[in-house]
């Protein structure tokens, strides 16, 4: 490149350097005395005047960020005194004029000094943060500086033109980049992110100097510090926009992943993915260019486990990528859908605000017009862009009951009150109906009726028509969803293939009908004549056979709602629901009404004949006589059709059921419909008749328990034999019918709980009848419908086994519900804890079992399995009763001491745990297993608040498993001394109450090891009882009676707690080590002690 023109000319490389050091130079080289940490910063050269002014200036750039530019100018004007012959000497300012001494050189140095003072600034220090900042400041002035005085640049140039500011990036870039690998961490730190600010604050580098900064930051997004990942990440966020696809020096070969052909953007795109820091991950969300290529990667971040990455997506990267039409429709719904539905509320409300501010903004088309960084201007209430914007969502889809729409324009509504006042839904409105349009006013309505307490009731009351003009649309748009049903039941008829166009207005024409269904259900049927006229309208739309089966439900809804809320009104909906019935099977089947009686009832009644042929061979037989042969595609077609009348009345007989409270057998209508449709439905060859009827007996079940108590059987032989859906139907029913009636049904039939086990221990062949298993049988157990201790004790073993064993680890839906209920069920009562207590051990052993039959073949039993002590430690927080609800707040038990200062609970069931375990490890139990039970009594919460008599009955059972050394690892037995200190306590407290005033504690009379049991056998094992007898004996004269002797619990705990404070880990792994054990005392020592305590007495 030809040397830059400039009014100056460029000076020699001649500089006095002969300057006295002032007392400003002092003080800063002083300040930058932490530097010294640092081997990469250069020897001091003498101080000098050019030093002065450099440092003064960073001095006030590490204040405040307010002054950078005007400090950048300063700082400008040095480097230009520094580089550049004046001009003129009148010009030459007091700033400056010390500086003309020295050259280029001299204040590249010195800036570079001062620059490398910030590396060893810690990242907490803010003064590290403002001078990186104006360093990147200055070198984006001082570059523009220079591209002025050149004129206008060569857009073509193949290499940057060489100026005092390029030569000052370089140097100092190539002075920094050895320090991106110091050993110290904040020197790292800073030197990454020095050098990712000033790449992202200029707008050129070099081509060598890019290559090298690649190199150098590549590889620091392996650094095993996330901040530094994080700074390096910037930086490269920024040279992957403009990569330059280059073979990599020899110099570089080491460079991870330098060798590979792939690129730089593939490579964070790989830590955008994988990175463990939500920091890197969401600096490269925001920083990474947005390229077709990078897109999938960056929108896949609304699903990231950091809340704040996700927010980023929503706040940040979607707001940026520009119009939202450019996504495609299926991305525009998962992210709606992963936004709205989030756990985190601000992701939710940045979801929100996305939609009703800048999505609604693009479709009006004036989010374009608004300034990079500056948020756009809010266009009037627009209902064109509203329909569009619905449009775009797919709203005929995504706005049913749980899609996204309604939870979007939920949002809509609530933060954009000025299309709120602006919709206007007249005649004109309702007679053009769209699908988007329908939306509308169905989720204003919603909104309205829904939400702020009533505010918006005459909001919507001004707007909305009345019931009867709302029940005129509503028959026009029946009437085309019924006209366009026909057409494509006639095309089909004819062999002709249905247009996709047609298919699509069908399906248009039926959410239309759906949403003003929706709004029929939220009316005041006050008015009479629109309650008629509605009534009348349903009625007869439930005739229709075509009717779809959403439609069909939500006609069923609105009736109910319109007749009333009384048993009356409950008959009245049954008769009519039955005799739409009868009208749709009638209609359908016009063809053989003329073989058949011209009888309403043995109209009705024909629905038998037609579900089960062999119920009624005399019809059957009658109208073969009277009816030619029917071809074998002729018979085909009949059979289909005749399944497909008993499956349309069984699905409206199904939406009745589902509105219906009262007694089956005091209603006449239903008691018809069950013996001439379900029960011949449920007999029925055909599968999907028969399952459907299945669903419509379960609920007349519901209705009457007599009926239940028949039908139970027949239940769980379906489940037995049917397929997994059948399976899940039965299911539900059995668990709906015991939440119903009660659990006396499961007591009296042991194989009900049968169905239940089989189920929750089928999550290898069938993982969704384990799961819907598992909430039903949480249900029950939550909603105390068992009562029955036996079967709610098998029952919640089957729970505990099936959420830890590895059978279930894949089952996501069986390890969430039980992770929820687990707690939830034992924390709610102290019943619930003292059942999970009487399960644990049996629970432990079996997972014991399955956790031996691993093989380690096959897979890694603890990538599989929890360990068996982290289940141990689970059960015993599940059951600690000082995690229990307690109604009042108290702590519930018996105590005979004085109330303390602290809250105490009744820790009974911790006590029959412990019992429990020492029964357990008094039999023939496996070594390792041994361990874990007894690792558990040193867990176990021991209060003083317990009963009486069950804290001297596990006292003395503890008191004799230390006597017989019940166990012989050091963990156990540190586990087992921890116990009968803590009893012990509390025993020697009871004796103390329980003693007469001023008087001695006695041992009622019976020496040594009778009557109460003594204090004395808390010392250690090896202590023995006939010496402890004798101790009183042994000191002449001292007593004449055995008296208690009180056990120096200090020492006790001094003895054993230095062994017990070690990992459980440790302590397992050192079990035959005598160092780990307790060191007991000799008989004789004991028997001193004891005498020494006697005098003391």
């Amino acid at each position: 490149m030809p040397p830059r023109a400039s009014t100056r000319s460029t000076r020699s490389s001649a500089a006095a350097s002969t300057r006295s050091s002032t007392a400003a130079a002092t003080r800063a080289s002083s300040r930058a005395s932490s530097a010294a940490t640092n081997p990469n910063v250069p020897a001091e050269p003498a101080d000098n005047a050019l030093r002065t002014r450099i440092a003064a200036v960073f001095r006030e750039a590490q204040r405040t960020t307010a002054t950078h530019r005007k400090l950048a100018v300063t700082l400008r004007k040095i480097q230009e005194a520094c580089c550049y012959e004046p001009t003129s000497l009148r010009k030459t300012s007091a700033a400056t004029a010390d500086a003309s001494d020295f050259d280029e050189d001299d204040f590249n140095t010195e800036f570079v000094r001062c620059v490398l003072r910030v590396m060893p600034v810690k990242k907490s220090e803010g003064v590290g943060e403002r001078t990186i900042r104006f360093i990147g400041l200055f070198l984006r002035h001082a570059v523009d500086k220079d591209n002025e005085a050149l004129g206008e640049l060569d857009p073509d140039a193949s290499t940057m033109p060489e100026t005092p500011a390029t030569r000052l990036t370089t140097h100092l870039i190539e002075t920094i980049l050895p320090l991106l690998a110091a050993k110290d961490k904040f020197v790292r730190y800073r030197s990454t992110q020095l050098i990712s600010h000033i790449i992202n604050s200029l707008d050129a580098i070099d081509d060598d100097l890019f290559q090298k900064l690649r190199s150098g930051l590549l590889k620091r997004i392996r650094d095993k510090e996330a901040m530094v990942r994080a700074q390096a990440v910037l930086g490269l966020g920024r040279l992957a926009g403009n990569e330059i696809e280059a073979e990599p020096n020899s110099d570089d070969s080491d460079d991870d992943g330098a060798a590979s052909g792939s690129g730089l953007l593939e490579k964070l795109l790989e830590v955008l993915q994988n990175d463990p820091s939500a920091d890197v991950r969401r600096s490269l969300l925001v920083n990474l260019p947005i390229l077709p290529n990078t897109l999938p990667f960056l929108l896949e971040r609304a699903r990231d486990q950091d809340a704040a990455t996700r927010r980023a997506v929503y706040s940040r990267l979607l707001p940026a990528l520009g119009d939202f039409r450019h996504l495609s429709l299926s991305m525009r719904e998962k992210l709606l859908r992963w936004g709205l539905r989030d756990r985190d509320e601000n992701v939710r409300k940045a979801a929100g605000r996305l939609f009703r501010e800048r999505w609604i903004e693009d479709c009006a088309g004036t989010a374009s017009s608004a300034e990079p960084g500056q948020p756009a201007e809010v266009s009037p209430p627009n209902l064109d862009a509203l329909l569009e914007l619905l449009e775009r969502i797919d709203v005929v889809n995504s706005g049913g009951e749980d899609g996204v729409a309604l939870e979007a324009m939920k949002g809509f509504w609530e933060g954009r009150p000025d299309y709120r006042d602006a919709m206007v839904f007249d005649d004109n409105f309702f007679e053009t109906l769209s699908a988007e349009s329908v939306f509308v006013v169905r989720t204003f309505n919603d909104f309205c009726r829904n939400e702020g307490n009533g505010k918006y009731e005459a909001l919507v009351e001004e707007k909305l028509p009345e019931v009867t003009k709302v029940a005129f649309y509503l028959e026009r748009y029946v009437k085309v969803l019924i006209d366009a049903i026909k057409r494509a039941e006639e095309r089909e008829d004819q062999g002709e293939e249905e247009d996709e166009e047609d298919e699509e207005d069908t399906a248009e024409q039926e959410f239309i009908v759906e949403q003003l269904l929706h709004i029929a259900l939220t009316l005041d049927y006050s008015d009479e004549v629109g309650r008629r006229k509605m009534f009348a309208l349903l009625r007869q739309t439930l005739s229709i056979p075509e009717l779809p089966e959403e439609v069909t439900k939500l006609t069923v809804s609105v009736l109910r709602d319109i007749c009333a809320p009384d048993a009356a009104g409950e008959k009245e909906f049954c008769s009519v629901v039955l005799e739409a019935v009868a009208d749709v099977h009638d209609t359908i089947v016009d063809d053989d009404n003329t073989d058949l009686p011209e009888n309403d009832d043995e109209s009705f009644h024909s629905a038998r004949s037609e579900v089960s042929r062999e119920s009624t061979p005399t019809r059957e037989g009658r109208a073969k006589s009277n009816k030619p042969e029917l071809s074998e595609e002729e018979a085909a077609k009949k059979a289909i059709k005749e399944i497909m009348i008993n499956m349309k009345c069984l699905h409206i007989v199904q939406c009745m059921l589902q509105h219906v409270q009262g007694d089956l057998q005091k209603n006449d209508h239903l008691v018809s419909m069950l013996n001439n449709l379900v029960v011949p439905a449920v007999r029925s060859h055909e599968a999907p008749v028969r399952e459907r009827g299945l669903v419509c007996l379960g609920l007349c079940s519901l209705l009457d328990r007599s009926l239940a108590e028949e039908n139970l059987t027949l239940f769980m032989h379906f489940f037995a034999k049917g397929h997994t859906a059948l399976q899940i139907t039965a299911l539900h029913i059995l668990t709906d019918i015991l939440n119903v009636h009660g659990a006396q049904l499961l007591s009296s039939n042991p194989t009900l709980l049968k169905v239940y086990v089989k189920a929750l221990r089928s999550g290898a062949k069938h993982p969704e009848v384990q799961a819907v298993a598992t909430v039903a049988v949480s249900k029950l157990l939550l909603g105390r419908v068992v009562s029955d201790r036996d079967v709610s004790a098998e029952l919640l073993k089957t729970l505990v086994v099936a959420y830890f064993e590895p059978a279930s680890a894949g089952n996501q839906s069986v390890r969430q519900a039980l992770n929820y209920f687990l707690p939830v069920f034992c924390y709610s009562r102290t019943e619930n804890q003292d059942l999970m207590r009487s399960v644990a051990l049996d629970a432990l052993h079996t997972l014991y079992n399955v956790r031996e039959g691993f093989d380690d073949d096959e897979a890694d039993v603890d990538d599989e399995m929890v360990s068996l002590s982290t289940i141990g430690a689970c059960l015993v927080d599940w059951t600690d009763p000082r995690k229990c609800y307690i109604p009042g707040g108290g702590g519930g038990g018996s105590s005979s001491t004085d109330a303390p200062e602290k809250r105490v609970v009744n820790a009974d069931v911790h006590l029959e745990f412990a019992r429990d375990i020492l029964e357990r490890l008094g039999g023939n139990v496996p070594k390792e297993e041994k361990k874990i039970l007894a690792s558990l009594l040193a867990k176990l919460h021991v209060s003083p608040a317990s009963s009486e008599p069950l804290t001297r009955d596990v006292y003395a059972a503890v008191c004799h498993a230390v006597e017989t050394n019940l166990l012989n690892d050091a963990a156990g037995r540190n586990a087992l001394y921890k116990i009968h200190i803590s009893l012990g306590k509390i025993v020697n407290a009871l004796d103390a109450a329980s003693a007469p005033p001023g008087g001695d504690v006695a041992m009622g009379g019976v020496g040594g090891g009778g009557g109460r049991y003594r204090r004395s056998v808390s010392r250690a094992s090896s202590v023995a009882t006939t010496a402890a007898s004798e101790a009183p004996s042994a000191v002449g004269g001292a007593a004449t009676a055995p008296r208690e002797v009180r056990i120096k619990e200090e020492e006790m705990e001094d003895a054993v707690l230095p062994s017990r404070e070690r990992d459980d880990d440790e302590e397992e792994e050192e079990e035959d080590d005598d160092a780990a054990t307790v060191v007991h005392r000799t008989p004789e020592e004991s028997v001193v002690d004891e005498e020494e305590e006697e005098e003391e007495l």
